[in-house]
């Protein structure tokens, strides 16, 4: 053990609180960006399934609204998109730099992101069960809250994960603009001082926690799956 760290500690070459901290300013983003999309896309999501042509509630200017919002945003380069945002960041933030306002950028994607997936997993739904409940009397709430919600909540966890792996690998790009993060500290201290060990040390944490929440999200899902 004592030889296991002593080579950890080659490898961090003294920057182990600089990469701890860099952990928690992308567990930072994650966390703002992640409540964005349950708060936000999730919604957002909902509303493109149930006013589109094909839904229970259709309504082609809220189906167009805000399935333009999900495919011009999803269309965007992410580092494009973050350079466009930066007056809106500003003005919200006051400026363009830290963790909190890289945030901002990573939310709107966020959104963008599980709403388009909130959509496909509905989809995938019977289209005859929220169809029947409606014409059993049920309101559109209820509908959603007690039939189409339940049904899909497996589908959905499993796509706040897939949504959660994808925003860590958009986070690791906010280091360019000064967002910090675990890509900051790899360009930084790995890439630009030809540290190449610590760099990829990196980046197996980066894929460890990956694969962590890779694997707690299929376990969660499949505990909610009673079919």
């Amino acid at each position: 053990m004592s030889a296991l760290g002593d080579g950890l500690e080659g490898v961090l070459d003294g920057r182990g609180p600089e990469l701890l901290q860099a952990i928690g300013e992308t567990g930072y983003m994650l966390a703002v960006s992640l409540a964005c999309a349950v708060l936000l896309g999730l919604p957002l999501g909902m509303i493109v399934y149930l006013t589109g042509r094909t839904g229970i509630a259709p309504n082609r200017v809220a189906w167009a609204i805000a399935n333009l919002y999900i495919s011009v945003v999803r269309s965007f380069p992410f580092l494009l998109l973050v350079v466009f945002l930066v007056p809106v960041t500003r003005l919200v933030y006051g400026t363009t730099f830290g963790t909190p306002a890289a945030s901002f950028s990573l939310c709107v994607v966020a959104v963008a992101i599980y709403g388009r997936l909130v959509e496909q997993i509905l989809r995938e739904v019977d289209p005859g069960i929220p169809r029947v409940a409606r014409t059993m009397g049920a309101t559109l709430p209820q509908t959603v809250t007690r039939i189409l919600f339940p049904e899909a909540l497996p589908g959905l966890v499993y796509a706040l994960t897939s949504a959660t792996i994808s925003l860590i690998s958009y986070s690791t790009v906010l280091g360019v603009v000064g967002g910090g993060g675990v890509g900051a500290f790899a360009m930084r201290y790995g890439y630009a001082e030809y540290n190449h060990g610590l760099m990829y040390f990196t980046i197996l944490v980066i894929i460890v926690i990956v694969l962590l929440i890779q694997a707690g999200g299929q376990r969660l899902s499949e505990r909610l799956d009673h079919r």
